[in-house]
């Protein structure tokens, strides 16, 4: 009878096999793994000299080459808001008041969690797949085995560049969200461009801008962050890589959306409407 329980122990499996306790443990241990990597960056932030010429040589790669992606998606955001306000807006005699609400909506959450998501599935991936690569090829090793700081060289430079980056891409979209509204208004209404930029100006606050901008800050932190530790401990040769691209496109996407939530909480306490 002891043998039979014994089996039946066996076949059922402990609690630590079920499937939702791994992808718990398994989220935990990402969690943890992304803390005591952040960690890390604070430790190298604060031990100059920094590789200015990596950073410049990231900030070409991540943000100028993704300046076409987020000019198309600034004016669609534009566009595609105004179009799907405007019979609203018309309904309850408000016509007048579309540039503000479009330019506010776009600054203080469309533009920024558009664009980072965006660019967490291409900048992250991007991320991830490179440095990963370069695990599966032992460069990584190769660096170290040179007394190189491989975090300070690859890891630091990139996140640093996404941080700066980000924001820049933001401003871009929410100056480009604005001309696709405009576009749309004047096809539809006949709105000159000068009413346009006024209407907007007398109904935007530095606080509508400031807060969208500062939390893009943050987003290109985890973008960073979150390729790079994805790549850095990348495991399974080439197979591997492609996981790890995947992984950092998903990670960073859905931990920017949750944050997206702390900083609107945030954001309406100091600057309510």
């Amino acid at each position: 009878m002891a043998n039979g329980e014994e089996s039946e122990k066996t076949l059922a499996g402990s609690p630590e096999d079920a499937p939702g306790v791994k992808r718990w443990t398994s989220g935990l241990v990402l969690l943890g793994g992304l803390w005591l990597f952040s960690m890390r960056f604070l430790k190298t932030l604060a031990r100059p000299p920094y590789e200015f010429k990596e950073i410049v040589r990231q900030l070409n790669a991540i943000g100028y080459r993704s300046l076409s992606l987020v000019l198309v998606v600034g004016v669609v955001i534009g566009a595609v808001l105004t179009m799907q306000s405007r019979p609203t807006m018309i309904k309850f005699g408000a016509e007048a008041y579309i540039p503000v609400m479009v330019a506010v909506s776009s600054m203080r959450e469309l533009s920024p969690v558009l664009i980072s998501v965006i660019l967490a599935g291409r900048v992250g991936a991007g991320i991830g797949a490179e440095l990963g690569s370069m695990r599966a090829t032992e460069q990584i090793d190769a660096m170290e085995v040179a007394a190189l700081d491989p975090y300070k060289l690859l890891v630091f430079t990139r996140v640093v560049a996404c941080m700066i980056a980000l924001p820049l891409l933001t401003i871009i979209a929410d100056l480009v969200s604005l001309v696709g509204s405009w576009f749309v208004e004047r096809i539809e209404a006949g709105m000159a461009l000068s009413h346009f930029i006024q209407t907007v100006m007398n109904g935007v606050e530095f606080s509508d801008y400031l807060p969208g901008v500062a939390k893009t800050v943050f987003f290109g932190f985890v973008i960073g962050i979150v390729g790079c530790y994805e790549g850095y401990n990348s495991t399974g040769g080439t197979e591997g890589v492609g996981r790890s691209a995947t992984d950092a496109a998903v990670t960073s996407s859905l931990l920017i959306i949750l944050l997206d939530v702390v900083f609107v909480k945030v954001t309406l306490m100091l600057w309510p409407y």
